[in-house]
Formats: C-alpha cells, sequence, structure tokens
C-alpha cells in the first residue's frame, strides 16, 4: 500500500501517553500518518500519572513516568493532536438485539454497513494500533463494533498492534457465527500478574476506582492463545515486546519505544517475527 497511514483506536477513559506518544513519534519519522478513532467520537486525553514524573508505580515501586516521557507526552497534547477524532460507532453500528422488531433486516443491514465501513478503512490505512492505558477496559475490550474493525484487518492479513491493555481486545474480538479465537496458537504478550494493581485502577472522565483490573491480562491471554501458542510474560525483564504476524503485542509502557521501532519494521520491512 501507499498510504503510509495506520489507525489508532483510542479509549474515552483515558489512555497512557507514552503508550501512544512513543510509537507514534516513531511512525512519524518514517513517514506515516497516524488517524485517531474513538468508540463514540469523543475526544481522548492522556492519564495525568503519564506525564507526571513523579507518579510512583505501587507494583514496580519506581516512579515510571521518565522526564522523557513528560516532555514528549506534554509537546503531544499542546499539539492537540487527537481533537475531533472519528467515530467508531458511526462506522460501525451495534449489532441489533435478537428481541429487536424486525430483527433479521436490522441484523441484514447491519453485515452491509459493517462490510462497507470495514473496506472503507481497511484500504485507507496500512495498519490498526490499539493504545493502551487503563482506559480501553471501559470502552474498548468488550466492544463489539472494535471487534468487527479488527476482525476486517485480520481478514486481510493487515497488521494489528497492541500494547498494554490495548492487547486485551485480540482475546474477544471473535467471528460472531463461528467464535474462534483470532490469536489461537499465537505468541503473545500482555500485561503479566506481577504488575497489576492491588487498588487504584482509574479512568479520565468519572471519579470511579475499580481497585484491581477487573481480570488478569495474563490469564485472559494465556487462554487465548490455547496449548498451540504461548503468553510471554518476560517478568524482570524490562521489556517484552512479541510479534507473531499480523499481531504485535507489548507489555506496558516501558516497551513504548522498542514497540514503536517493531512496527515500523513490520510496514516497512515485513518483518514477521520478534522477541520469541
Amino acid at each position: 500500500m501507499s498510504t503510509k497511514k495506520v489507525l489508532a483506536i483510542l479509549s474515552e477513559y483515558g489512555y497512557w501517553g507514552i503508550e501512544l506518544v512513543g510509537p507514534f513519534n516513531k511512525l512519524e519519522a518514517a513517514g506515516y500518518q497516524v488517524g485517531f478513532m474513538t468508540p463514540n467520537g469523543k475526544p481522548s486525553d492522556a492519564l495525568p500519572p503519564s506525564y507526571d514524573q513523579t507518579y510512583c508505580d505501587p507494583p514496580l515501586g519506581v516512579c515510571v513516568t521518565t522526564p522523557r516521557h513528560e516532555k514528549e507526552v506534554k509537546e503531544f497534547i499542546e499539539k492537540n493532536l487527537t481533537s475531533g477524532p472519528m467515530n467508531l460507532k458511526q462506522y460501525i453500528p451495534e449489532r441489533p438485539y435478537y428481541s429487536a422488531p424486525e430483527f433479521l433486516r436490522k441484523l441484514e443491514a447491519y453485515y452491509i454497513k459493517t462490510k462497507e465501513a470495514v473496506e472503507k478503512l481497511t484500504s485507507g490505512y496500512d495498519a490498526l494500533f490499539l493504545v493502551g492505558g487503563s482506559g480501553p477496559i471501559v470502552d474498548m475490550v468488550n466492544n463489539q463494533s472494535l471487534h468487527e474493525l479488527i476482525l476486517g484487518f485480520y481478514r486481510k492479513n493487515m497488521p494489528i498492534a497492541g500494547i498494554c491493555y490495548g492487547v486485551a481486545p485480540l482475546a474477544f474480538a471473535r467471528d460472531f457465527n463461528e467464535r474462534k479465537c483470532i490469536i489461537k496458537g499465537k505468541h503473545v504478550t500482555g500485561h503479566c500478574i506481577e504488575y497489576d494493581y492491588h487498588d487504584g485502577t482509574g479512568f479520565l472522565h468519572t471519579d470511579f476506582n475499580m481497585g484491581p483490573p477487573p481480570y488478569v491480562l495474563e490469564y485472559v491471554l494465556t487462554d487465548a492463545v490455547g496449548p498451540e501458542g504461548q503468553y510471554h510474560g518476560n517478568f524482570g525483564k524490562e521489556t517484552s515486546v512479541v510479534l507473531d504476524y499480523p499481531f504485535l503485542t507489548a507489555r506496558s509502557l516501558q516497551c513504548a519505544y522498542e514497540f514503536g521501532d517493531v512496527l515500523v519494521q513490520m510496514l516497512d520491512k515485513g518483518l514477521k517475527k520478534y522477541g520469541w
């Protein structure tokens, strides 16, 4: 493709700054444009701890937002690049309930619109990028519209990249009829249990603090890939980035730059395997 464009999906409840900005800067330096989309077209903002270098991460016991992270994320925020994002729901509506009046006609219309939208987006972008942070837990992981978009890129064998909790939707994006996991048999990484919060999982635009994450991502991914695949936590290693084409996954914020580098190599040089 000659578009040199990547579609980034952001949560409306907050993304982790460097998990977007690190890969974004790598993509921009390689000549890629990045388009932004949110579940309902509302603006997406960086979580405040992700650009506060005094923030100490409880599981790691250290300040994880480095001066470089703070500088780059604040510069990105000042440019206001994520304002006015595309609205995923305008492209791909929610699947109708079986109890809906005239269900069959509505389901047919749903599949027609979804097919048109997916074709437009997969033709206009070279890859899909699912940005992490706590926000995706709320409005990305179990988002049927996002699942359809992921499946569209998957069916065309196009790159799909996720970092931190942006990896989680890959376990749930399944064809509504077959319901088979698309990462079964694959090698993936994601937030391991040793780095999960005991308390304090928070979101923007709400005062809700849900304590620990509502699920252990490591267990979800381990079960999703099955015995034919493998989940790589790489606990104790500074980074964990795994490419098993078409899926590129990264554990957390420390992986942002490496994740961006591998994404560019995946797009420009046809890299198919990395990190395992």
